[in-house]
């Protein structure tokens, strides 16, 4: 049970526990159960039995249901709370669960690398300076490539319902079709699986340059922005920023 469902359990409860108190608080409406007012005891037994429904219904919903995944389209204003949303809705999916939680943890360190890339850019030159535009240019567009990758992720995870990852994983209903309709399922399967594991490939590649890059910046002293062009570094990124220019998400 996440923490989310947790929260949404204890405020029913809450809710129902104030309730209760107002309509049975002699202080407040003072509604009587057992005593010579037959619609006050009416009233106050529906009201424990409903409470009684209301909770069994979202322990039941929170507890033990799984939860309806929808995916929601990530546009190209997204901030990095909005992909850990969109792919936190895959958790609960067995087969993915170990790449969206490998998929959040890259956001978390990604938000971490270009905040210490631009502390130590901000050390190193003056705003005004090209050579701080150059590399900070470098470095949102590399950003950029890594939102990408995780749209990527997100549109292959929308050709399919949740349930069917199962399926396709030969978990359910194998024996129902042909050798051949299974198969090919498995295929299309795997097909997509290693889309998502080539994006996330893809961006911890991006996060290693940014590593090597932030190496780089921080050794330096001073450099003239005609010869950042000309780091080993800025050189691999620049290789990668027009590679990926020809994927397709």
């Amino acid at each position: 049970m996440n923490g989310s469902r947790m929260l949404r359990l204890l405020g029913t409860i809450a809710i129902i526990i104030v309730v209760n108190i107002v309509v049975f608080s002699p202080g407040l409406l003072g509604v009587e159960l057992g005593g010579g007012d037959r619609l006050q005891t009416a009233v106050g037994a529906t009201l424990i039995i409903v409470s009684l429904l209301v909770l069994l219904y979202q322990s039941y919903t929170l507890l033990f249901r799984p939860p309806v995944i929808q995916w929601r389209a990530v546009g190209d204003e997204a901030d990095p709370e909005d992909y850990s949303a969109a792919l936190g809705q895959y958790k609960s999916v067995k087969v993915l669960k170990k790449d969206m939680a490998l998929a959040t943890d890259q956001i978390d360190r990604m938000q971490k690398k270009k905040r210490a890339l631009m502390e130590v850019l901000g050390q190193r030159f003056e705003p005004t300076e090209l050579s701080y535009t150059k590399f900070t240019s470098v470095i949102l567009e590399v950003e950029r490539l890594f939102y990408l990758n995780l749209k990527g992720i997100l549109n292959k995870l929308s050709v399919f319902d949740p349930s069917e990852f199962g399926q396709f994983a030969g978990e359910q209903g194998a024996a129902r079709f042909s050798e051949r309709l299974v198969q090919e399922r498995k295929s299309l399967y795997n097909k997509y699986l290693a889309y998502i594991e080539g994006y996330l490939a893809g961006n911890e590649e991006i996060m290693l340059k940014l590593d090597k890059l932030l190496l780089e910046i921080s050794l330096l002293g001073s450099t003239d922005y005609r010869e950042i062009d000309e780091m080993p570094c800025m050189k691999e990124i620049d290789a990668l920023i027009q590679q990926t220019k020809y994927y397709k998400h």
